[in-house]
């Protein structure tokens, strides 16, 4: 086992419970003096030193910015004398290594014991969702583990059914799968089957073959076929786990389409960016008068309308639409007139509350005609527009025209659901982008809910970063 070593005061983090070690944090990496590669293999478990040469913990290595994946800091440390996971991992060269270690204290004398880890975190993971009132005969469509949310960084579990669909986002729990799926029917009632969809979301940099990486089951029950409808609360969905985005449905926005659903009634409803159609589902049930789904992908528009008809068969106010989210709203007409609605200008950029007011000033002394609008409830949950903080810029950018253009076009006394799951904007940021949208339309405009993840995806007090889905109602006059 290889040892890290911090830089003096590096530490801090970690004494904060941080799951994470930034590579610019480290001083050296020490090899034990039998090691037979020249660096650490990257998915290896490695113990983390402070300076001094105190033990802080050990994780998951791996190439990045992000070196380290903590698995367990400075508490409760699981280990066990014998030599049981000596060799679960293969070769591999990632750096340099200028150092070896004669001997390793405390926890190189003992072996630590991922199996029992796994399951102390899986078997508390089950009980927070069970605890929260996920777990019943309406719903059996829930996330089991969210990443650094369950002290499990790196690893996602979501429940359909009788499935667990498992995620990797980084080597170690990659190569760590088989212990999880093995664990997985002994801690969830009812899971026989478990596949691992990781494709997409291990490392790019990382040297795993592609037939290792392959989506597949790990686990797989004759006597217990996958079914592909998982029902969350008391409603039908396909999931399309092998083929769809992420793990096959977004399960984090249930309880918001439960609130679309409470103000659903005798509204006209447009859901962008439609995805499974979750929320025209629920809109639906609410009692909405029409719903319309709008997703760029065909694919995805037939699926929620495949949803539809699966909760409603006999509905006939409910239509998808394969088309841009911005093209679709720029092409809305007035429902009485026919006349095209105005169009926001993109290109447009307002940098300072100074701006917005010079704008709103420009506007009075140019009124714009206005229309009367077809939808009265408007969902904007888009993909996210930042995967990276460089991205941030563009991506608020991106919010502020779609909001723009949803706020302008919407009737009076309308509903805008808004959100965004760019892990890198955060709620400020969101924010500031929606009023700023608000303000160049110059339309009376009031928040009436603030919007977040649901229960069973937590967040790590010590991990901010894990907070990514932020959303506002908004009312607008």
């Amino acid at each position: 086992m290889c040892e890290v070593i911090l830089k003096k005061g590096k530490e801090e983090s970690l004494l904060r419970f941080h799951p994470w070690v930034f590579s610019g944090a480290i001083e050296k990496v020490v090899l034990a003096k039998d090691y037979p590669y020249p660096a650490p293999e990257e998915g290896s478990v490695v113990v983390v030193k402070s300076h001094e040469g105190e033990v802080l913990g050990y994780g998951h290595w791996q190439i990045g910015s992000i070196a380290v994946r903590m698995l367990e800091i400075n508490m409760g440390m699981h280990l066990t004398s014998g030599a049981e996971n000596e060799d679960y991992h293969s070769p591999k060269v990632v750096m340099n290594v200028s150092e070896r270690s004669e001997t390793f204290p405390t926890i190189e004398r003992s072996k630590i014991d991922l199996r029992k880890l796994y399951l102390n975190r899986l078997e508390m993971a089950f009980k927070v969702r069970k605890a929260a009132g996920l777990l019943r005969q309406d719903n059996n469509t829930y996330r089991l583990v969210h990443g650094e949310g369950d002290f499990l960084p790196g690893l996602i579990v979501d429940i359909y059914g009788n499935t667990a669909v498992v995620q990797a986002h980084s080597v170690g729990m990659h190569k760590d799968r088989n212990i999880i799926a093995e664990l997985l029917p002994s801690i969830v009632p009812n899971v026989k089957n478990v596949y691992y969809k990781s494709e997409t979301t291990l490392p790019f940099k990382a040297q795993i073959p592609e037939e290792e990486k392959k989506e597949q089951y790990l686990l797989y029950s004759e006597q217990s076929v996958p079914s592909q409808v998982a029902i969350e609360n008391g409603l039908h969905f396909n999931i399309d786990w092998i083929e769809g985005q992420k793990t096959g449905f977004f399960v984090d926005q249930r309880d918001n389409r439960a609130l679309v659903e409470s103000y659903a009634k005798g509204r006209r409803v447009l859901n962008m960016c439609c995805y499974t159609g979750g929320f025209s589902v629920y809109a639906m049930r609410g009692g909405a008068t029409l719903v319309h789904s709008v997703d760029v992908s065909a694919k995805a528009v037939k699926l929620a309308e495949e949803n539809v008809r699966l909760n409603f068969p006999d509905r006939t106010n409910h239509q998808g639409f394969a088309d841009d989210a911005f093209h679709f709203l720029d092409s809305l007409t007035d429902p009485n007139s026919g006349e095209r609605l105005r169009t926001f200008n993109s290109g447009e950029r307002l940098r300072t509350f100074g701006d917005v007011l010079h704008y709103q000033n420009a506007r009075r002394r140019s009124p714009l005609r206005t229309f009367e609008s077809t939808y009265d409830l408007i969902i904007l949950d888009p993909p996210a527009f930042a995967k990276h903080r460089d991205a941030v810029r563009n991506a608020l950018q991106g919010y502020k025209r779609l909001n723009a253009k949803a706020i302008e076009k919407i009737a009076s006394g309308g509903l805008l659901f808004t959100f965004s799951c760019s892990q890198a904007v955060d709620k400020e940021q969101f924010r500031l982008a929606v009023f700023s949208a608000a303000a160049m339309t110059g339309r009376k405009v009031r928040i009436l809910h603030q919007l977040h993840q649901p229960a069973d995806h937590p967040v790590n007090i010590y991990h901010p970063e894990g907070e990514y889905l932020k959303g506002l109602v908004l009312q607008v006059e």
